[in-house]
């Protein structure tokens, strides 16, 4: 396999100049760039030319027209995608960090529940435009001033349709759901997901498949969420499909009611 042509720091790519590598994936990679004509700084995300056929462009392809259908505060928008010096460029809002870097340093339990908020709404919103992210994880939620979490990444994006699906066993492995793995990713695969993002969250660990219930990293979880609250968590992410929540949509309901009762409660 060729080696990855990486870009330099300075280097030019249309009105674009490139600051500095932000990450580097094995089907991408994302630079801090900034934008000469508009006078801010972005990101750009540029799939791997040596490795890029036409499946690969169809995917980031779809990415961009998926971000015209999907305008909510939660969801990262694509200003702008095109051919630049046979780079296919994908030019989005610049972030301050990724969750998962976030998580990696003392959080309060306020901030960790306006997160869960923000992450449900972002993944509900997708499913309310029948559109699975298949790769639901804490990296692809981006924090931008205010604490802002905005979900990026539909590359592996299907639209749901009525018949039973059947798709490649994309995604990251630790947050794929058992069907997911097999080849058959649905909306409540995309709720498993975000259910071990959110146990992760609060309790600092992510449960390896497979898991019984309690996961470790429970008896630090129970510290902060009340036990229907739990009873939520754990809802979503059960082993079998139909026992989870039916998508986002029911889920981000659910979490509102109870949260809505507790502070109530406490009130």
């Amino acid at each position: 396999m060729a080696r990855k042509k990486l870009l330099r720091a300075r280097q030019r790519l249309g009105k674009y100049r490139i600051e500095r590598r932000l990450s580097d994936g094995p089907r991408a990679a994302v630079y801090q760039a900034y934008d000469t004509i508009h006078g801010v700084k972005v990101a750009l995300k540029i799939p791997d030319p040596d490795i890029m056929d036409d499946e690969f462009l169809d995917e980031f392809r779809r990415e961009a027209r998926l971000s015209v259908r999907m305008e909510h505060p939660n969801v990262l928008p694509v200003q702008n995608a095109c051919f630049l010096e046979d780079y296919f460029v994908i030019a989005m809002p610049l972030g301050i960090e990724t969750l998962a870097d976030r998580m990696t340093r003392r959080m309060s339990n306020d901030l960790a529940l306006d997160f869960s908020r923000q992450a449900l709404a972002a993944v509900a919103h997708a499913h309310s435009r029948k559109i699975i992210h298949c790769d639901v994880k804490p990296e692809n939620f981006i924090i931008f001033p205010d604490n802002r979490l905005k979900l990026t990444d539909f590359g592996f994006s299907k639209i749901a349709l009525r018949s039973v699906r059947k798709a490649s066993g994309s995604g990251t492995v630790g947050y794929l759901s058992p069907e997911q793995a097999l080849g058959r990713p649905m909306f409540q695969s995309d709720v498993f997901a975000l259910g071990l993002v959110l146990y992760q969250l609060y309790s600092g660990q992510l449960p390896e498949w497979p898991f019984k219930w309690p996961p470790p990293g429970y008896s630090r979880i129970r510290g902060k969420l009340r036990s229907k609250m739990l009873g939520w968590l754990r809802k979503s992410m059960e082993f079998k499909p139909h026992d989870r929540y039916k998508n986002a949509v029911t889920m981000e309901r659910a979490f509102n009611k109870i949260h809505l009762k507790l502070v109530r409660r406490d009130r």
